[in-house]
């Protein structure tokens, strides 16, 4: 399946617009986690922790996006947009989601 943050695919034609699909995942911070994030914010440097939670969000969302997709007898997703959000009274929840239009385009 072919995902695609543009609204086409250069070279191939959109034949059919299936619908619009969605991905979301929420994930709960782990207060060690954030206990450490919060030193290196303070020295510097990246979290890898914290990269490793959103790489793992992002690829749950893009997978629960492509079987919507694929479900609609897609075999490609157009215009996918990405959002990271937090949510919950103190912020301590992360949402991933993602959308876009599932087509079927000639091979």
């Amino acid at each position: 399946m072919k995902l695609s943050t543009t609204p086409t695919l250069e070279g191939q034609k959109i034949i059919e617009y299936c619908g619009v699909v969605t991905g979301e995942v929420i994930l709960g911070a782990n207060i060690f986690r954030d206990f450490f994030a919060g030193i290196r914010d303070i020295v510097g440097g990246r979290t890898s922790s914290y990269e490793k939670v959103l790489r793992k969000a992002r690829e749950q969302a893009f997978s629960t996006l492509q079987a919507q997709a694929e479900t609609l007898g897609a075999n490609a997703v157009v215009g996918i947009d990405i959002d990271y959000e937090t949510i919950g009274k103190d912020g301590s929840m992360l949402m991933v989601s993602v959308s876009g239009t599932a087509v079927k385009v000639d091979n």
